[in-house]
């Protein structure tokens, strides 16, 4: 993974001291309240409904254990003894004190970590695929251009002040697991027809009030111009972007206003004019920093594994975790491992101080010290031994950290909802946890197969419930939370936003609601159809009618 150099580290510490100054001066009445709001924006610390809260980044989703360990150690510190890991492959801290906002940043950049343009109109975390580096049938890592992209935009100066928040997400392989068609702007790695490796570059994706997927404005921008071609598409939106109205300040509104040939003929020209003095991303460069990411020193291993074969054949349980929480290595005999934060019951994300030192030790212990955060919300061991699966499952299990349900009904997105958010109108956090237990038996759950149900407690859809195969949105309606129901979303490479089923349910009737869609999918699937399959076979009017049904 990549390591700071001088000028990194340096940038680091020079922030902290920076926002020491500042926190300062608000605790000595030297800064209002409004003249504070931006500088602690810049930090990514939020003021919540109860406390501050601290979002700390996490550059496409890579973490080290002893990163791990040091987050560990802050939410034991100051807050509540447990972090929130989020859709952007961020952690967030739900209850800090302003007082300790600048040790935790002393802290974070001990070990090259920070919270920059965590929030703000800027380049927000690039977030990329979980398994990147080590996905079969992958392309290239792109973390290497995740990692370039994040260098270049911290705090590029044309680009700090933009008209809203701006996110870019890239994958290398399909399907697509990073969610690309939902970003400011998306980058699928590819090769043309001459082989070589370059990107498609797709704008205009978003969430929110008005949720609308990416379209394609160049089939394929080679590796030495993609910065220059992606400051080509953020000027055209830092340009014309509205600045008039928060709500329709997106550059999905601009590239919807305008249409996406016309923004794609602004694109272009700006990039003709520019792409000889924009940036450029020399072969050396790249190769500097994919030296970061070169693949460790694997053992050659003769598969298949004899030890891991017999444990799955004995081991039931076992099994069932390898089927839905273990996915194929590029490597043979090595495995990516899939650390669910779903346990029923929990909440969504969570993980507490503790386990995450258990899982900072289970890191070292089998995959090399090496760690990823999902925008699934869920954890990942990249690097294990096939031979050492059982052994990690039993460990986990002793940390209640062996739930077998990713992709399943219960590995449910949620955002904090209004247990925790000033923005939010109804909680997501107990809803969440009442479908997980009335799908708590694990044979149900496989017996059903991948269904993703995202729930966000308000229309900024934190919870990603537009592309949910269920979603769920949270609105206050006369002051009771009520819960709309989405059908046939998704984010992967065909992303679409989910159709609104009808008219929302008071929260106690959510269960019961979905419960019924799950039935009358399981009454209409032909053989081998998930849901969305047979969402997208038979429409929306049977699971309608069977909601909606008089008694």
């Amino acid at each position: 993974m990549y390591r700071y150099d001088a000028i990194d580290q340096r940038l680091v510490d020079e922030r902290a001291a920076q926002f020491r100054e500042q926190v300062r001066r608000r605790m000595a009445g030297e800064l209002s309240d409004l003249e504070f709001k931006p500088l602690r924006l810049m930090n990514g610390l939020y003021l919540q409904l109860h406390a501050y809260m601290l979002r700390i980044a996490v550059p496409y989703g890579t973490l080290s254990s002893k990163q791990l360990r040091a987050l560990a150690a802050i939410g034991r510190k100051y807050d509540k003894d447990y972090g929130h890991f989020t859709t952007r492959q961020n952690l967030q801290f739900n209850w800090i004190k302003l007082e300790d906002a600048p040790d935790i940043l002393d802290d974070l950049a001990a070990v090259e970590m920070h919270a920059i343009q965590t929030s703000g109109n800027c380049v927000r975390n690039v977030t990329a695929d979980q398994y990147a580096g080590v996905a079969a049938g992958e392309i290239e890592d792109p973390r290497i251009y995740a990692e370039i992209i994040r260098q270049w935009s911290s705090l590029h100066p044309e680009f700090s002040f933009l008209p809203r928040k701006f996110k870019i997400a890239i994958t290398a392989t399909s399907p697509d697991r990073a969610a690309v068609k939902t970003h400011d702007i998306g980058l699928f790695m590819k090769r043309n027809d001459k082989g070589e490796i370059g990107f498609q570059v797709f704008a205009g994706g978003g969430q929110g009030r008005t949720p609308m997927m990416a379209q394609l404005v160049r089939d394929f921008v080679p590796k030495a111009e993609l910065l220059a071609y992606i400051e080509s598409v953020i000027r055209v939106y830092n340009l014309m972007g509205r600045r008039d109205n928060i709500h329709k300040a997106r550059i999905k509104i601009l590239v919807h206003a305008l249409g996406i040939d016309k923004f794609r003929e602004l694109v272009e020209a700006d990039f003709a004019a520019t792409r000889d003095s924009g940036s450029p991303m020399p072969a050396a460069e790249i190769a500097r920093v994919a030296a970061y990411f070169m693949p460790p020193a694997y053992e050659r291993i003769e598969t298949p594994v004899r030890a891991f074969e017999a444990a799955r054949f004995e081991d039931r349980d076992f099994a069932r975790w390898v089927t839905h929480n273990v996915v194929a290595h590029k490597q043979p005999g090595y495995a990516i491992a899939v650390i669910s934060l779903k346990p029923t019951g929990g909440i969504p994300g969570d993980a507490t101080s503790d386990q995450m030192d258990r899982i900072a030790d289970f890191a070292d212990r089998y995959s090399i010290g090496e760690l990823r955060v999902t925008h699934e919300q869920n954890l990942v061991l990249p690097n294990v031994k096939q031979a050492d699966l059982h052994a990690l499952w039993r460990e986990l299990g002793k940390e209640g950290l062996a739930t077998p349900n990713l992709g399943l009904i219960t590995d449910i997105i949620a955002c904090p909802g209004l247990d925790y958010c000033a923005l939010a109108n109804a909680r997501s956090i107990p809803i969440a946890q009442r479908i997980q237990e009335k799908f708590a038996d694990p044979d149900r759950q496989a017996m059903i197969g991948e269904l993703k149900i995202k729930i966000s407690g308000c229309i900024n859809a934190c919870g990603h419930h537009h592309v949910g195969h269920i979603g769920i949105l949270g609105v206050d309606k006369q002051g009771e939370e009520f819960y709309q129901i989405t059908l046939g979303g998704s984010a992967d490479e065909n992303a679409t936003v989910g159709k609104i089923l009808g008219k929302g349910f008071p929260a106690e009737q959510v269960p019961d609601a979905i419960e019924k869609l799950v039935d009358t999918y399981l009454g209409l699937r032909a053989d081998g159809e998930l849901f969305l399959d047979t969402y997208r076979r038979v429409g929306i009017e049977p699971f309608k009618e069977r909601v909606y049904a008089a008694g």
